[in-house]
């Protein structure tokens, strides 16, 4: 067989052609490449951990059910932010009130939309359905656009947008429901765990009992925000759906569940932890008001408006925290843009902040908790 060679060139369109002009196939600098199974890749990538990697379960062959989230075509007739303002929109579409209900939009943004196929493009029943019922999903993507950043992991208990992480073209967000109800030809009328027979008895054999489904979904959601698992597996995260590791150490279990746990609580604004604001709120005659152009972040203050109101002592490493494609603090803030910000916003905003630099130290935690990988 013939080898494969591969070149690559970046750059501004006039100095890729000056570089053209001056070189030809026999005086590139071509690198070798071998595709590999199962993508079998014409460019160049580290294959180190690909075969361990390989061996951890993937989470489509876990949760079997799941979708890219819902497209609505529409999001200004369709999505809101108050009660009010969605209930005009159903007026407006001529749909029943009864179809309004929470989405999860962005990270940490809850917003309110008419879910009714006759205004949504596509309002993945077949998942979201389940979503609509006492439940936790995992959200994760296929590929990420950014192959240094493998941060597209989130979760929500109500229905997901499509675009949760980020508008680009590498992959959807998609959503893996924890649970799934039965519908009406079912015979069992009693929810069941949206987890493979096959991987349930792995997990089983490896600890020597079955867990309960939340611990499962915690200790997945814990590997998942692992520091060293994202950087370790980057190659094969940037492409493809994230794989778990199983382990026999009950005890290992139990924690990484512990702490999957404490960060799921604080990604659905739960936790306790967010009552005790670590910032404060300034007002300064702008009335709250997000003006064009904000927010701005200078010395641990992030200001909304030219009149300078602002929310104090926000860590750097909180203000430069990403989720998929977004930075949060400053997204949150930017999409409210000629919005005033209620007294329930502010107070939404203090608990991304909590949320955010909790985050980090459990993330830590989680790396301190794993001997090593491969897990054991």
């Amino acid at each position: 067989m013939s080898d494969i060679q591969h070149a690559h060139l970046y750059g501004m369109r006039e100095a890729k052609y000056d570089w053209l002009l001056g070189h030809d196939v026999l005086s590139t600098d071509w690198k070798e490449v071998s595709p590999q199974k199962p993508f079998h890749l014409f460019i160049p990538q580290n294959n180190d951990q690909l075969g361990e990697f390989q061996e951890y379960w993937k989470i489509t062959e876990i949760m079997l059910i799941n979708s890219v989230g819902i497209v609505t075509g529409q999001d200004a007739k369709t999505i809101a932010f108050s009660y009010e303002e969605v209930e005009k929109l159903a007026e407006i579409s001529e749909v029943s009130k009864e179809s309004i209900t929470k989405i999860l939009y962005r990270p940490f943004d809850l917003r309110l939309i008419t879910y009714d196929g006759n205004v949504v493009t596509r309002i993945r029943a077949e998942v979201m359905s389940h979503m609509l019922l006492p439940n936790v999903g995992l959200v994760c993507k296929r590929q990420s656009l950014n192959p240094e950043i493998n941060n597209y992991f989130s979760c929500s208990q109500n229905l997901v947008g499509d675009g949760y992480f980020a508008a680009d073209n590498k992959g959807r967000d998609t959503t893996f429901p924890l649970y799934l109800y039965p519908n009406q030809n079912d015979i069992k009328k009693e929810r069941r765990p949206n987890f493979s027979e096959e991987f349930l008895t792995a997990i089983t054999n490896k600890l020597g009992y079955t867990p309960t489904p939340e611990a499962i979904f915690y200790y997945i959601y814990a590997i998942f925000h692992s520091p060293t698992y994202r950087t370790r597996y980057a190659e094969f995260l940037k492409i493809d759906f994230p794989r778990v590791p199983l382990t026999s150490d009950d005890q290992l279990f139990r924690q990484l569940a512990q702490h999957g746990e404490a960060l799921v609580s604080l990604h659905l604004m739960k936790s306790p932890k967010l009552d005790q604001p670590i910032t404060q709120f300034i007002k300064n005659g702008g009335g709250s008001l997000v003006d064009a152009g904000h927010p701005k972040y200078a010395d641990g203050n992030v200001t909304i408006n030219k009149k300078g109101d602002k929310f104090t002592d926000i860590p750097e490493s909180v203000w430069n925290f990403y989720v998929g494609g977004y930075q949060v603090c400053h997204k949150w803030l930017k999409d409210r843009k000629g919005r005033t910000l209620s007294p329930e916003d502010i107070q939404h905003y203090q608990k991304i902040v909590v949320a955010l630099s909790e985050t980090m130290q459990i993330m830590k935690a989680i790396d301190a908790a794993i001997p090593s990988f491969p897990i054991e």
